[in-house]
């Protein structure tokens, strides 16, 4: 079996190379034979050959990757001042921000699809951070917390052996 390292090829090869395997698959050529013809793997074929099934040609055609797409630094700004709003401003419950929430907010309003780790790297290049609150609470002790610091976390953190 052939197969072809088409690491190389661009998008309009690899289109072409699949408007090759559309003539078979419309006169009954089994996938084996396309396989042999075109020089390519079976796994590719039988992909082709789904999406030949489902759409006909046009689901052969190459389409543009979305997820490759930015955001411009003014949609960019316009994000953060609507994240600033809360999370309820945008119609979920609480005013907690997840990856999910805003992956889906990016693509209701800008059409532009990221991946859950994309805007983690897109919100951590922004400045925001998941980990770090950027208020404290108001109920803050620093008494309390520098003590627990120096008298009950050493005593559990390294408990006497008996």
């Amino acid at each position: 079996m052939g197969t072809s390292n088409t690491a190389r090829w661009g998008p309009v090869e690899r289109e072409a190379r699949r408007m090759q395997a559309a003539d078979p698959f419309e006169q009954g050529v089994r996938q084996v034979q396309v396989v042999r013809l075109l020089g390519v793997s079976r796994q590719a074929v039988g992909q082709w050959h789904a999406a030949w099934r489902e759409g006909g040609r046009e689901a052969l055609v190459a389409r543009p990757n979305r997820t490759h797409f930015h955001l411009t630094a003014q949609q960019e700004q316009e994000l953060l001042r609507g994240l600033r709003l809360g999370a309820s401003a945008h119609g979920w419950e609480g005013q907690g921000w997840t990856l999910s929430r805003i992956a889906r907010v990016i693509e209701e309003k800008y059409g532009v699809r990221f991946s859950v780790p994309g805007v983690w790297y897109l919100m951590d290049r922004l400045g925001w951070s998941w980990q770090v609150p950027k208020t404290q609470a108001l109920q803050r002790d620093e008494e309390a917390i520098a003590a627990w610091r120096t008298r009950t976390w050493p005593a559990v953190s390294h408990p006497p052996k008996p």
